[in-house]
């Protein structure tokens, strides 16, 4: 029966698209029997032009137990592992957006975004100037993110947008760390923190340089922001 799923779910995702507009996921097969990646993945497909093909093992990207919190339903947590593979960050990063997490919502039966525990967490002190913040975020971030609405016609829209991450109840650490976190490490470099890419692995577009006291600047601009309303998940009947 499982076999039978991942051949059902291949069809789902969408039209065979061309093989640079790829790549394999293996998630869990709860959320299979719940119909819940019958009804992601053709509208990931559908937005993104990416086929999404559903494997077991040696997969680019995890949607289960561990990694990112992504998918919640109860006490039930389903994270997002590190992915490599541009097509499958891009998966990651329509799921935590503000359009994933609609799309997510729409589904009802319980599912919604999952939301990351704040519990014995050491909070980011807020010191940046805010101002230069703004001026940083939409310079270095906005190429990919919606900063606000003075670059939301030039931003990714697949891309989680400030607003959305800003509720996130550990957005401080993600922000304050957030070349640590995938894809943003291929490609950016923070002044006196991070080591200089490896000659062997260079960054695969126009790099991001920053400094520590920019970053400071976006966490304390990051903290005026309203978080984006997400409105109430949808109820199944």
């Amino acid at each position: 029966m499982q076999r039978t799923c991942v051949l059902i779910l291949s069809v789902l995702a969408g039209p065979v698209m061309a093989d640079d507009k790829q790549f394999t996921l293996d998630v869990d097969p709860a959320l299979v029997e719940a119909g819940l990646i019958q009804h992601l993945l053709p509208r990931f497909s559908l937005k993104t032009g990416i086929q999404v093909n559903i494997a077991e093992g040696n997969a680019d990207l995890v949607l289960g137990d561990g990694g990112a919190p992504a998918v919640a339903r109860g006490d039930s947590v389903w994270g997002l592992s590190e992915a490599s593979d541009p097509d499958a960050v891009r998966f990651s990063d329509w799921l935590l957006s503000d359009v994933g997490v609609r799309t997510l919502e729409s589904f009802g039966n319980g599912f919604g975004p999952a939301e990351v525990s704040v519990a014995a967490r050491e909070e980011v002190a807020i010191t940046g100037d805010l101002v230069a913040g703004e001026k940083a975020a939409l310079l270095h971030c906005g190429r990919c993110h919606v900063v606000n609405e003075s670059n939301r016609m030039n931003a990714i829209g697949s891309t989680p947008s400030f607003g959305m991450m800003r509720n996130f109840s550990d957005w401080d650490v993600r922000f304050a760390t957030f070349w640590e976190l995938k894809p943003h490490g291929a490609f950016t470099q923070i002044e006196g923190v991070t080591d200089p890419f490896d000659p062997q692995r260079p960054s695969p577009i126009a790099p991001v340089v920053m400094t520590a006291d920019e970053v400071s600047a976006i966490v304390a601009y990051v903290a005026s922001i309203t978080p984006a309303d997400l409105g109430a998940p949808i109820q199944s009947q």
